[in-house]
């Protein structure tokens, strides 16, 4: 069993090397340059890779992208090989990268959050307080003490 030292290593290795084989060394013209490595991560045993990607494109180019992996899988892994120099060259497994719609969920979340805003912002323009603007006692004002029933007595007494 691998340390998760060494694992973090051999991942950040395999993510320059196939990041850099995308860019220079395969041909594929589905693979251009709108393909990014945005992660890698490595099973404790070395065994298995996931390399997670993202696309810049439309449903259909990120097909493609998908495709051109799945065939330069091969190619992708014996690169890795040659510069990981382990026993076992790690199977590489990749998978796309839901961050860029899940950041687009979020951004679309907080743009109705802003509008909700701006509507309460708006309608609270000219709104003034239901009682007075400082509803609290303090010391030392004048207090309008209630008149008690033996106060009233003395006023129909005289």
């Amino acid at each position: 069993m691998a340390d998760n030292a060494r694992a973090k290593r051999l991942a950040d290795l395999i993510r320059e090397v196939v990041a850099q084989k995308l860019q220079r060394g395969i041909k594929d013209p589905r693979l251009g340059s709108h393909v990014t490595i945005t992660d890698t991560r490595v099973t404790g045993d070395l065994r298995e890779a996931t390399v997670f990607y993202t696309v810049y494109g439309d449903d259909e180019e990120r097909k493609a992208a998908a495709a051109g992996l799945e065939s330069a899988k091969g190619i992708l892994r014996s690169e890795v090989g040659k510069a990981a120099g382990v026993k076992f060259t790690p199977t590489l497994t990749f998978v796309m990268d839901a961050l860029p719609d899940t950041a687009r969920t979020i951004e679309d979340l907080l743009d109705k959050a802003r509008q909700s805003d701006e509507k309460v912002r708006e309608a609270s323009a000219g709104a003034t307080y239901a009682g007075e603007a400082d509803p609290y006692r303090r010391p030392g004002e004048d207090e309008t003490e209630p008149e008690t029933e033996a106060d009233e007595t003395d006023d129909t007494a005289k």
